[in-house]
């Protein structure tokens, strides 16, 4: 039985559950969730229940995105420690199955905000609000867990993250700007962020989500609670502020120059919202952490955000993406980088360390 919709042969997957103790109901074909340049998620029933098929799109993938392993690895020992993290069930990392390798995790149910889009919530539901404490709240719960409690004592590889990710986002950033007008840029940033954390020490490294932001949140129906933190394939262990770095990054102010509001991966830019310093004393309250640096680590997320927007372009421009909607993705990367190099110079050494306004 081939599902033609979903590209998977629903006849194999079914015999390799069956083989390992799930009872993949037939009766309701997997249905896909997601697309795109994302996980794919299908919603699946098996042994009775519904469950979620994940695994990585097809195509070439960029080293360290899209591992199931990892995820799978992190969540099935995670969801004991910290309740909004999804079980994963199963691992398969034989592709020849459905195509690539694959999971099965617990189904929750909840609303998603996408983007700018807030249909999904009530009049009465109070968003703008809640938001600096919801995310605060749960960054910091995710942060307090002992790796040791539920066996990532030896997960990623902490010692050094900071310093490493600046090096690694630098050379591709350099990489991606050679022989371009923005290659000094480029140059001048990766210098910046290099002298900034060549003796960085964060302290005690901490469970990382890496893509910490609202659109990865399940909200609770009738209430803005989480009841779900998803997309972990890129988790590991390493600075706290690394995970707050990553959500102001892409936290968006009315202010702040046209690639930050063209971005629109949170509705933050909206009326009402509040800024990127409510946001950080927001956590700063709820984990008693320090966000004094939390600046440098949203320049680093900055530079990352620009690479990933010109890579993205790099594999439309080549073949491998055939959605045209990545044309634009260089313009935006490289004015990312540009608003990058601003965010980097403002940092003034070790003197100046202000929370974001």
């Amino acid at each position: 039985m081939q599902n033609t919709d979903n590209n998977l042969d629903v006849a194999r997957l079914a015999r390799f559950l069956a083989e390992r103790g799930f009872d993949l109901d037939l009766k309701q074909p997997p249905r896909l969730l997601t697309g795109g340049l994302a996980n794919l998620n299908y919603a699946i029933a098996v042994n009775g229940r519904p469950a979620v098929l994940r695994r990585a799109p097809a195509g070439i993938l960029p080293a360290g995105a899209h591992d199931m392993a990892r995820e799978h690895f992190v969540l099935s020992r995670l969801c004991g420690k910290f309740p909004e993290a999804p079980e994963s069930y199963l691992l398969c990392d034989d592709a020849s199955v459905i195509g690539a390798p694959f999971q099965i995790i617990e189904f929750r149910d909840g609303r998603q905000v996408r983007g700018e889009d807030l249909s999904c919530l009530s009049e009465e539901e109070d968003l703008p609000a809640a938001l600096p404490d919801l995310l605060g709240g749960l960054l910091a719960k995710l942060h307090a867990v002992d790796p040791r409690d539920c066996g990532l004592q030896d997960f990623g590889k902490p010692e050094g993250f900071a310093k490493r990710n600046a090096a690694r986002w630098s050379d591709r950033a350099v990489d991606l700007t050679r022989g371009t007008r923005r290659a000094e840029r480029a140059g001048d940033v990766a210098s910046m962020l290099r002298d900034r954390f060549a003796d960085w020490d964060g302290g005690s490294p901490v469970i990382l989500h890496c893509d910490f932001k609202l659109d990865n949140l399940l909200l609770a129906r009738g209430s803005v609670r989480p009841v779900a933190l998803v997309d972990w394939d890129m988790a590991t262990r390493g600075d706290a502020l690394f995970d707050l770095g990553t959500l102001l990054s892409y936290w968006s102010e009315p202010d702040d120059p046209p690639c930050m509001l063209r971005l629109k991966q949170m509705p933050t830019a909206l009326p009402g919202f509040p800024g990127r310093s409510r946001m950080a004393a927001a956590y700063a309250a709820a984990s008693g952490r320090s966000v004094d640096d939390v600046e440098a680590f949203r320049a680093l997320c900055l530079l990352k955000l620009a690479v990933v927007f010109l890579q993205l372009h790099q594999r439309w421009r080549s073949g491998d993406l055939g959605d045209d909607r990545y044309a634009g993705f260089e313009a935006l990367g490289l004015e990312l980088l540009d608003y990058t190099h601003s965010v980097a110079a403002q940092l003034d050494g070790n003197q100046q360390r202000q929370v974001p306004s």
